[in-house]
């Protein structure tokens, strides 16, 4: 089963289920898949479903940021549990560990010796980890990585 057939699949058992929550994002989920489809005039392939999930997830956890300054924890708990429901679709996330390892390895790959060097190991690195992990997270730790 491809994820767009498990996403399908996942709204009809969410919408027999009578779940809004779940269902409200599973939407939002196919509305942002099929407009990365209109602008890319074509099907998108597993990889660039990753990323438009990646997306959405990063969205929402920018959402709950501001609900949670704006004091609106109403809001927070929605976005919480439309998040939970994004991130079931994603890959596995990466531990801090393989995260580091990754990191190391695209350093020597891409021969990278100081921070002006960092473009050329998030070129490297991110179509590995996209979706198995936030992308800031990565980006900061391979200039702490550079930087010493």
């Amino acid at each position: 089963m491809t994820l767009k057939q498990k996403i399908d699949a996942e709204m009809v058992a969410a919408a027999k289920a009578k779940d809004k929550i779940k269902l409200s994002a599973i939407r939002m989920i196919k509305t942002a898949l099929h407009n990365k489809e209109i602008d890319a005039k074509r099907e998108l392939n597993e990889a660039e479903i990753i990323q438009v999930l990646s997306s959405v997830a990063k969205q929402r956890k920018e959402s709950i940021e501001q609900f949670r300054l704006g004091g609106r924890l109403d809001l927070v708990e929605n976005e919480e549990a439309e998040l939970r429901t994004v991130q079931s679709f994603m890959p596995q996330q990466m531990s801090a560990a393989e995260i580091e390892a990754e990191v190391a390895k695209a350093i020597g790959e891409a021969g990278a010796t100081s921070v002006k060097d960092m473009g050329k190991v998030m070129k490297v690195l991110m179509p590995r980890i996209t979706g198995k992990t936030d992308g800031k997270m990565v980006s900061d730790m391979v200039k702490a990585k550079l930087s010493s």
